[in-house]
């Protein structure tokens, strides 16, 4: 069965169409077609607290694209979810009502708990002792979630106000810093070993541009070098030595600068990068639907 998958987010729309494959005794999400759009929202939004007529045109214009894509690929269920940036824009419900009458899709605005939970929901397939202490850092445009888990229990979950799209865009609270380590030190202890995951585009890309293997981590030695040599180069630059398009090449250092942040309140300073994300969780959630009507 055939799910599509629609993200909103800060920095780009994307559609996944996917299945949830059985092999050899474990179950994953199968991507079948992967379109992504660089809306970005979040230039509108951050400074003006709206999506402006021209980004909401091209919202509604993606969104019947990606009807179109979901027809021939004959989709049978089909997701829509907004993130960060339509949680902040005041006329984010109108959008949706638009959008509904455009295309025929409900697009559902989620707020960060969802978020994580959703992406989360994937991690169950994921081959790790889950039984471990985990931690799963989701950076995105917008938005930056973090969940602790113990036992296999979620044990803290939080969204920040901090994003790729707000730094760039100067639109963040520097106290968010010390925020996110005295959130993280309040539900950890400084001896225990946690496995870090990383979620997200930026951290996908970093960890292709590091060379590494599916299974292998990367440390925050490894980041911390890249994102050097990355602010090293002006942007024409950078996309020319790095092969990143121009959407990727400017957030990809902000992106690093979160997950260093974040990842130097932890023991363990390696960080694994499943490269799945909310719209995989989405499909799983969709799959799992159908299968306990």
């Amino acid at each position: 069965m055939k799910y599509g998958a629609i993200d909103i987010g800060t920095n780009a729309a994307r559609l996944l169409i996917g299945e949830v494959v059985h092999d050899s005794g474990r179950s994953f999400v199968k991507k079948i077609s992967y379109t992504r759009i660089p809306l970005r929202l979040g230039d509108d939004v951050f400074p003006l607290g709206r999506v402006d007529v021209k980004k909401k045109l091209n919202l509604i214009n993606t969104m019947k694209a990606f009807e179109i894509i979901t027809n021939i690929f004959e989709v049978e269920h089909l997701q829509a979810f907004a993130t960060s940036a339509m949680r902040e824009a005041e006329n984010a419900s109108q959008i949706v009502m638009d959008i509904k009458s455009a295309t025929g899709i409900d697009l559902k605005i989620i707020s960060g708990a969802e978020e994580a939970d959703v992406i989360l929901g994937t991690f169950m397939l994921l081959d790790f002792d889950k039984g471990q202490p985990f931690v799963v850092i989701d950076v995105g445009g917008g938005s930056t979630e973090v969940n602790i888990f113990k036992k296999g229990e979620k044990v803290g979950s939080r969204s920040f106000k901090v994003g790729t799209l707000r730094i760039l865009r100067g639109k963040f609270d520097e106290a968010v810093w010390s925020e996110i380590n005295e959130w993280i030190s309040a539900y950890i202890l400084p001896f225990e070993e946690y496995r870090l995951f990383g979620t997200g585009g930026n951290i996908n890309k970093a960890h292709k541009l590091l060379a590494h293997g599916p299974n292998e981590p990367a440390s925050i030695e490894e980041l911390l070098s890249l994102k050097a040599d990355l602010e090293s180069l002006d942007l024409g630059a950078r996309m020319k030595k790095f092969q990143l398009r121009p959407d990727r090449a400017d957030v990809i250092v902000p992106a690093l600068d979160i997950y260093t942040r974040v990842i130097s309140n932890f023991k363990s300073k390696l960080i694994h990068v499943p490269k799945v994300g909310l719209s995989d969780g989405m499909v799983y959630q969709m799959y799992l639907n159908e299968k306990n009507k």
